[in-house]
């Protein structure tokens, strides 16, 4: 997806900036994505957290995005995606800034921390009955469960880009580095 996310987001309604948050659901639409958030914000941020700093500014070509640019247009996506789903941004936040600190590795870890959280927080704000409700997403009328699914896309498409990105540099992702752990120990006698 090029350029900024939240440019192509527009909000099916307006709703109130501030809602409470509920309880995290443990069934329905709502629960089964999060468990989808939580995979993908686990995998970004360790795979932030290992890719060396000076390589947030490598890129594989001209024209396209550098590693950090690549993990702060997830944080620029949870922000933005959160506005649609009708959260507004935090309080101070600058979206225009977030770009700014892709060669900054502890911000950007940071910032993907900060922002999947916010993103969260959007999520339990909704209600279960919203499924069916009339929802545009990244230019696309679906519903709201429908809008998970393409957020869902969106996650996995970018973890794709950054895990190769990271093996190009000679960086193995954690969970396939503690795989290749776990398959290497002999296995336990009976």
């Amino acid at each position: 997806m090029s350029g900024l996310v939240m440019h192509g987001l527009v909000r099916a309604q307006e709703k109130p900036a501030e809602k409470p948050a509920s309880a995290a659901p443990t069934s329905g639409y709502r629960a089964e994505f999060l468990a989808e958030v939580d995979y993908y914000e686990q995998r970004y941020v360790r795979l932030a957290e290992k890719m060396p700093a000076d390589k947030y500014t490598w890129r594989p070509g001209e024209g396209v995005r550098s590693v950090g640019e690549v993990f702060t247009h997830i944080v620029q996506a949870n922000y933005g995606v959160a506005r649609a789903l009708g959260t507004d941004f935090p309080t101070g936040l600058d979206p225009k800034s977030i770009n700014a600190m892709a060669t900054d590795k502890a911000k950007t870890v940071q910032a993907l921390k900060d922002s999947f959280a916010h993103f969260r927080q959007a999520i339990l704000a909704l209600g279960d009955g919203d499924a069916d409700k009339p929802q545009k997403m990244f230019g696309r009328q679906t519903t709201l469960r429908g809008s998970f699914i393409l957020i869902t896309g969106h996650f996995g498409e970018h973890l794709g880009q950054s895990i190769a990105y990271a093996r190009v540099n000679g960086i193995v992702p954690p969970w396939t580095e503690e795989q290749q752990q776990q398959q290497q120990k002999p296995p336990a006698k009976p």
